[in-house]
């Protein structure tokens, strides 16, 4: 065995996993599209949106929750903290 076979076999064998990892991709996408584009219905619901409806997903769950733009850092539980820690 002379360096170049040595190296040779090595290239060999790195095509070799290169191109099966390729078809194990290929078969794993092809395999995910088919399910994805399956008939929906009810038992066979592709989206959120096909399962709840969209009208639901519309509405605020509660008619109090703030909407807009909100201040992350001035939560009540943050300002209690602040309170707490400079009282």
């Amino acid at each position: 065995m002379t360096v170049l076979g040595l190296l040779a076999r090595f290239v060999f064998a790195i095509g070799i996993i290169a191109v099966s990892l390729l078809l194990v991709f290929i078969v794993w996408t092809l395999l995910a599209d088919r399910v994805k584009l399956r008939r929906g219905g009810i038992n066979g619901a592709r989206t959120l949106d096909e399962r709840v409806g969209t009208a639901r997903l519309t509405q605020p769950f509660d008619r109090d929750a703030p909407c807009g733009r909100v201040d992350q850092l001035r939560t009540p539980e943050l300002l209690e903290a602040a309170q707490r820690k400079s009282g």
